[in-house]
């Protein structure tokens, strides 16, 4: 027997969102052989990153050399469990065309991840990988007493070896046309190479120096005296655990540990750790330390929650997750807007050093133009010219201009060179930042891109809602929505440039940033 039912609209609607949920793609059968393969190598890039933060915060100095062992066991495996005939056939077979139309946005994503990693290991001998893994270890702790010491000569030949396994795993993957130090920044941002950077430091250099130059002679205008008192260090801690926490770092799901060089840490969206360094005579260097780490923070810990734990469970490069920790750091930490509400507590914190500073004056003077030997401490008009010589370093390392033993040397000209100062000491010169005992070379750039990405975001962010209103009102939320929404939700599904296209309607643009610099700067010292 058969039975006719009549239906409306409304019942072919439903019957069509069914069937729609129905046709719902399922784990393509391919990606759910590969799947335990990345699972493992997800865990052991997991107990790795342990390692590396146990070693930065709370690991004895004698503890390297052993440490460095397992290490070097557990890299070997990670590799392992990626780069075999197993995983080379199905990331093979999941590349073809077919495959791809069986797949989820996010598995082609993590696919893609999964070919660039796999380029990347597949050449290295895994001896070396290993060997490479225990080096960094003690290369760590040997750069800490080297800067202790102020002797670059100790760490001189961990750094020798370091560049040596740099050049060679370079050397595996370069392209015919390509420099070695190409290989490596494509590591840290694949839509940047030396041609794309050469192009925006020269621009940086052209527009930016003769402004330096300016303000140099107006430095002694702004009084920030007060900042290199005395200020009691658990005080500090105090009131950079308060910023963060009103950013909005969520301390359920992240901590705050003491290092020789901040940092940020991400083992997925529900751990996220941060680190901050204390000076008893510089209130500024810790506040602003802890808010760019917390822009680090905030990315990783508004991944979605599909994308955490997978290939693409992290920031999409570092040169947009540098945008995010400077967006935090300078254009909105550095803003009278956003100290409105929140600057007599830390009035109130320190009465003796701060009851006779104004709000004015300490707008002033945490943005004052100073040319000095630290990067971590420069301001945001001389910050992108301590970049460049890092990158002009790093490129004469990497084309075979330099020695190591010349390093400090080549160094200390470009200082003088560029900002008109020399180191006095190895400590406040090349041993000053940490990241080439990890052997991260082409890191450094991201840092000057991240800048500019976000003056070219924040713009866009202020045409669509009242941001400096809601700095004023104390309220961070829909700036963070905003970042999450469009930028930090996606992990590394899309790259940079696909982000900025998404967000401001155009690629990378970098006028966004010196036209920033210069309308700061300008009205700061009245030129």
């Amino acid at each position: 027997m058969l039975y006719y039912y009549i239906i409306d609209r409304k019942d072919i609607l439903r019957i069509t969102i069914c069937i729609r949920v129905l046709k719902v793609k399922k784990m393509s059968k391919t990606f759910e052989k590969l799947q335990p393969y990345l699972d493992k190598a997800m865990a052991m890039e997991t107990a790795l990153s342990l390692f590396e933060w146990d070693d930065q915060t709370a690991a004895p100095f004698e503890a390297a050399g052993y440490t460095s062992r397992v290490v070097g066991i557990i890299s070997d495996e990670y590799m392992k469990c990626l780069i075999n005939d197993d995983v080379k056939k199905l990331l093979g077979k999941l590349q073809e065309e077919k495959e791809q139309e069986e797949l989820t946005d996010k598995e082609k994503a993590i696919v893609k991840k999964l070919a660039k990693k796999y380029e990347q290991l597949e050449r290295i001998p895994p001896e070396e990988f290993k060997a490479f893994n225990e080096l960094t270890i003690v290369a760590g702790r040997a750069w800490a007493k080297a800067k202790k010491d102020k002797d670059f000569g100790h760490f001189a030949p961990y750094l020798k070896k370091i560049i040596e396994y740099k050049k060679k795993f370079a050397g595996y993957r370069v392209k015919k046309g390509q420099q070695l130090y190409d290989v490596l920044l494509s590591d840290y941002e694949e839509c940047f190479g030396i041609k794309d950077l050469d192009e925006f430091f020269e621009k940086i250099k052209k527009e930016i120096v003769p402004l330096l130059k300016q303000v140099a002679g107006k430095a002694d205008t702004i009084d920030k005296s007060y900042n290199y008192l005395t200020y009691d260090v658990e005080k500090q801690k105090k009131f950079c655990r308060y910023l963060s926490g009103y950013l909005g770092f969520d301390f359920n799901r992240g901590v705050i540990a003491e290092s020789a060089h901040p940092f940020t840490l991400n083992l997925h969206n529900h751990d996220v750790r941060i680190t901050n360094k204390f000076k008893e005579n510089n209130l500024e260097s810790a506040i602003f330390s802890i808010i760019h780490e917390t822009g680090h923070a905030l990315y990783e810990l508004n991944i979605d929650d599909s994308l955490t734990q997978t290939m693409v469970g992290t920031g999409t490069s570092m040169g947009m997750h540098e945008s995010q920790s400077r967006l935090f750091e300078n254009v909105i930490g550095r803003s009278e807007a956003f100290w409105i509400p929140i600057y007599a507590k830390l009035v109130e914190l320190y009465p003796e050093n701060m009851k006779n500073v104004s709000l004015e004056q300490y707008i002033r003077g945490i943005n004052k133009s100073e040319p000095g030997l630290i990067r971590t401490e420069a301001d945001e008009l001389s910050y992108p010219l301590h970049i460049i010589i890092r990158y002009e370093v790093e490129k004469a390392i990497f084309s075979g201009e330099v020695d190591v033993e010349d390093l400090p040397g080549l160094w200390n000209r470009k200082y003088k060179e560029y900002l008109g100062i020399t180191p006095t000491n190895d400590a406040d010169g090349i041993l000053q930042d940490i990241h080439w005992s990890f052997g991260e070379f082409g890191y450094f750039p991201s840092y000057a891109i991240g800048s500019a990405i976000s003056s070219q975001i924040f713009a866009r962010m202020k045409e669509v809602m009242p941001v400096d209103e809601y700095l004023k009102e104390g309220n961070i939320t829909p700036i963070r929505e905003f970042l999450r929404d469009n930028i930090h939700k996606y992990g590394a599904t899309k790259n940079t440039n696909q982000i900025l296209k998404d967000v401001t309607g155009e690629e990378f643009n970098a006028d966004y940033y010196i036209n920033y610099l210069k309308d700061k700067f300008s009205r700061l010292y009245g030129l």
